[in-house]
């Protein structure tokens, strides 16, 4: 659709930076859809507009092409796409008629869950990681690792609620027990009512009569603790195992995650290649002719392989079941890549032996 952005705003097309941007909050104030008598559709345009107008680059192409110019780049119109990021809106003043303080708090309120009763965010602890080495045949079959970190984790003495042993919990007086505080700005878009946590309770809508003295009463504390690992069989060297809860945990909240890092030492014998695992064996030239058995120590344990007569260079012997595990009770298998060792030197006898197997044809 055409649109002329200039006209939208009601501001001429050499209009400055500034008389586009008061254009717009006039504008957006009388439309704005929670206001009475807003109209959702002409709110949706003057953003756009003001989208676009307000950024050089975006101007610039507008000039020159148009509205077509957003099929290379140009915003998307729609309220959902609208959060207020990217607009200025300190230092802007109009008398003294709104207090504008910084409206991108004021925009989080709108698009952020606020907008009068809206939603509180559940507070989370900080994600953490580290990493640990294991053996080759641990990370084929999996294994339980323990380590110890140092990490905020929950006071054992109050068990996370702050209060001292034996101390009961009261009702905060600062939000009266609602666990929010609910507050009311004037701006230009009228009054908005927004709902945040109560900073002294948390949230939780009570307090302790009596603090712990362990963490006096933040219920988090800095320690040392164990933490079990379960890690899965067949994991790759490099791969993250992410146990929820286990982060850094926090005051009324939940804990972030733990990420463990796996680094897996290489194998002197065995390399993986997806479910399989791969080995070399080297063959005298008189096994490779006539075929032998031989024992192999796989991660399982030892086995007998045996070897067929006439086998070539890098022939592959296929050992099945003995691999990487990839689902429940199934397994890659073991590829034996035959490599036949010829003698660097002859004896007398050898060369002779050979001559008459050259007479032969052979």
């Amino acid at each position: 659709m055409n649109q002329d952005y200039y006209n939208i705003l009601g501001v001429d097309k050499g209009a400055s930076k500034e008389e586009i941007k008061k254009a717009f909050y006039k504008l957006a104030h009388k439309y704005h859809p929670d206001k009475k008598g807003g109209n959702e559709a002409k709110f949706k345009q003057v953003n756009e507009a003001y989208q676009v107008l307000s950024d050089d680059g975006k101007r610039s192409k507008y000039d020159q092409f148009g509205t077509s110019f957003s099929a290379e780049g140009g915003p998307a119109s729609g309220w959902e796409g609208f959060s207020g990021q990217g607009f200025d809106f300190n230092g802007f003043q109009n008398g003294a008629e709104f207090d504008f303080g910084n409206l991108n708090d004021i925009f989080s309120d709108f698009f952020g869950g606020g907008m009068g009763g809206g939603r509180t965010q559940q507070r989370r602890g900080r994600d953490i990681s580290t990493e640990i080495q294991i053996a080759f045949a641990d990370a084929v079959f999996g294994i339980n690792r323990k380590i110890l970190i140092t990490k905020t984790s929950n006071c054992l003495a109050c068990s996370g609620s702050g209060a001292k042993a034996g101390s009961k919990m009261e009702t905060c007086k600062h939000c009266n027990g609602q666990g929010k505080i609910r507050e009311q700005k004037r701006t230009i878009f009228g009054n908005i009512a927004s709902t945040k946590i109560c900073e002294v309770c948390l949230g939780t809508g009570e307090v302790p009569h009596e603090l712990c003295d362990k963490c006096k009463g933040k219920g988090v504390l800095r320690r040392e603790e164990e933490v079990s690992i379960v890690i899965p069989a067949g994991i790759r060297d490099g791969e993250m195992v992410r146990m929820t809860g286990y982060g850094e945990a926090i005051s009324k909240g939940t804990a972030g995650d733990l990420y463990i890092k796996i680094n897996i030492t290489p194998h002197p014998v065995f390399r993986r290649e997806g479910s399989d695992l791969v080995m070399n064996l080297n063959l005298k030239l008189s096994d490779a002719l006539l075929g032998t058995k031989y024992p192999i120590q796989t991660l399982d344990g030892e086995i007998e392989v045996t070897i067929p007569e006439g086998v070539s260079i890098n022939e592959i012997l296929r050992v099945r079941g003995k691999g990487v595990p990839f689902s429940k009770n199934k397994r890659g298998d073991l590829l034996i890549k035959l490599n036949i060792k010829l003698p660097s030197k002859l004896s007398r006898k050898e060369r002779e032996l050979i001559e008459e197997l050259k007479k032969e044809g052979i």
